[in-house]
């Protein structure tokens, strides 16, 4: 199964807006919002929420595959997140994340028993190349019991 097929299959959310999950390595994660309308908002693009969705789950399908080796003995958990949307969106939308730090030193930090955080950075943009949004989502493996 891929990173992609997980989240589809355990995400809900990520299932019910037809998210598509175009790249997902521990370097970067696409996902794709197709233009639906019935997620639009009053000017007829995505809806921020939807929005929101799509940016959060491009940062989760980076977290897994970072650091999907780690489940066992960590859970990764969004802490913050902070969103700005720069640009009107339309039609299809595209978010690229970006793992903020080197995946070996967060891991490093969680074989000291610390509890690791780490900023995902996430671009939105249109089919034009225009960036829409950007978001940041600061995330951390929180150590198992």
């Amino acid at each position: 199964m891929t990173v992609g097929e997980m989240l589809v299959a355990t995400v809900p959310m990520a299932r019910t807006l037809n998210l598509e999950f175009l790249e997902t390595t521990a370097e970067r994660a696409v996902v794709r919002l197709p233009d639906q309308a019935e997620y639009h908002n009053h000017i007829g693009g995505p809806h921020a929420g939807a929005m929101f969705t799509l940016a959060e789950s491009a940062s989760g399908a980076i977290v897994i595959a970072a650091f999907g080796d780690q489940m066992s003995r960590a859970v990764p958990l969004a802490v913050k997140a902070e969103i700005g949307y720069k640009k009107l969106a339309k039609g299809v939308v595209t978010a690229t994340a970006t793992l903020g730090r080197p995946v070996a030193e967060v891991i490093a930090e969680l074989d000291e028993g610390k509890r690791p955080e780490f900023p995902v950075t996430i671009g939105i943009q249109r089919a034009d190349g225009a960036v829409t949004g950007e978001m940041t989502v600061v995330w951390t493996l929180r150590p198992n019991a």
